[in-house]
C-alpha cells in the first residue's frame, strides 16, 4: 500500500516572509493550535504516534523525519502533515538547533 506524504514547501509569494508570525498565522488559519519549540543538535524523538492530527513547520535547522518507510529531511520552510495514528519519528541533523512550530489540529 501505497502512503502519500504531503510536504509543502514556504512560498513567499503566497504566504511573506518566512518567519514565526507569517508561519503561525497560516497553521492557524488551517485549525491548529500551535506551539513553538527549540531542538537543540543531538535531539532524537523515537518512533510514536499521536491521537490527533499534526503539522511539524521548521523555522531553522535540519530535521530528520521518517514516516511511512520513507525518508525527509525538513529544512527552513517546509511542513509535514503527520497523521493521527501514524508512527514516524525525528531526529535534529548537524550542529544547528531545530526551530520548529509544533501545529495540532483543533477539534
Amino acid at each position: 500500500m501505497t502512503h502519500i506524504i504531503k510536504l509543502e514547501k514556504w512560498n513567499p509569494q503566497n504566504d511573506g516572509a518566512l518567519n514565526e508570525g507569517n508561519m503561525r498565522k497560516k497553521l492557524e488559519a488551517l485549525g491548529y493550535q500551535v506551539n513553538c519549540y527549540v531542538y537543540p543538535p543531538d535531539t532524537c524523538f523515537p518512533e510514536h504516534s499521536h491521537s490527533v492530527d499534526k503539522i511539524d513547520g521548521v523555522l531553522s535547522g535540519r530535521f530528520q523525519m521518517c514516516m511511512h518507510d520513507q525518508t525527509l529531511v525538513l529544512e527552513a520552510g517546509d511542513c509535514l502533515w503527520v497523521p493521527k495514528g501514524v508512527a514516524h519519528s525525528a531526529e535534529v541533523l548537524g550542529d544547528q538547533a531545530v526551530v520548529s512550530l509544533d501545529a495540532v489540529r483543533r477539534n
